[in-house]
């Protein structure tokens, strides 16, 4: 069973061009399954036995949820188990196995949820949150401003060279899910945010910058992670007070939010989150009801 989790996450990679954090999160999945499996306790193996892939049914699959049900929400439970599914589906075209047991398995309905974002007034406090024009707050200040003006992921921030960015045009080069490249546009403050921020970097080493260096720097002089990005909003957000407590993923929401909010397409909005299915864009649309109806109450004959 370990050697055909390793195989299928190697596939992942190899064929499909996942990236890394979407192959560790299905490896992380599979082996809390693998887990559950050789839990004695479980009864579905005795002691010093081995599961084999052959031994996993539908029933032994509904355990599992069932198991899943006492701590996690659907949505976790819902996504554990598209990765089983996508795990037998790729056993089955090795013809290590005959069926996908998970195929019969229904999905938990997911009920619909709210993104959470910054209501306009405190995004600006956010971004206007970081003083200073040490090193540090002009970085910070680009991790900010950036994730607001472009709604990239955070991970395709922290990922960014410093080449990735044309100031000539206002674009910034992102690499997405799946290693997908994509081109979107970069606002003027985050721009001179980036600009004041390299300038300062490369008097600091004596030095300019190379092209090919990240763009977000940590202390130490390393790519800056995605972690140590959550962290400094996570601080920057309790030092101001907010209401409402945000992560870099409610700053992407909170982008989508307010560009749908000021009339911009939703299509538009899709390629600018580099979203491959417009249903997951519809999700912000309910949040901007108060401006349909305002809309819908100005422009009806027969409102």
């Amino acid at each position: 069973m370990k050697e055909s989790i390793d195989g299928f996450i190697e596939s992942l990679s190899a064929e499909k061009g996942f990236s890394p954090n979407t192959c560790r999160a299905y490896q992380n999945d599979l082996e809390q399954f693998l887990a559950f499996l050789q839990d004695p306790g479980n009864g579905l193996l005795k002691e010093g036995e081995e599961i084999n892939v052959h031994d996993v049914d539908d029933i032994v699959i509904r355990s599992y949820l069932a198991f899943l049900y006492k701590k996690n929400q659907k949505s976790t439970i819902a996504r554990k188990l598209s990765a089983l599914r996508s795990f037998f589906r790729f056993l089955v075209k090795r013809r290590a196995i005959e069926t996908n047991p998970a195929e019969s398995v229904l999905t938990p309905k997911r009920g619909s949820t709210v993104p959470r974002y910054l209501p306009v007034d405190e995004m600006f406090r956010l971004l206007d949150g970081v003083k200073g024009e040490s090193l540090l707050a002009l970085r910070n200040r680009v991790i900010l401003e950036t994730l607001y003006s472009t709604g990239v992921r955070v991970a395709e921030l922290a990922g960014m060279d410093v080449v990735d960015v044309d100031f000539d045009k206002g674009f910034v080069r992102v690499i997405g899910k799946g290693n997908k490249e994509r081109s979107t546009p970069v606002g003027k403050r985050a721009l001179a945010c980036m600009r004041a921020y390299l300038d300062k970097r490369g008097k600091a080493v004596g030095s300019g910058i190379n092209g090919s260096e990240p763009l977000l720097l940590n202390n130490r002089g390393g790519r800056l992670t995605t972690r140590s990005i959550a962290r400094l909003l996570e601080k920057v957000v309790r030092q101001l007070g907010l209401i409402h407590p945000i992560s870099p993923h409610g700053l992407r929401h909170t982008f989508a939010t307010h560009m749908l909010d000021a009339g911009a397409d939703l299509r538009v909005v899709q390629e600018l989150l580099g979203h491959a299915s417009l249903s997951t864009t519809q999700r912000y649309t309910h949040v901007s009801i108060d401006r349909l109806m305002e809309v819908y109450d100005k422009a009806h004959p027969r409102r």
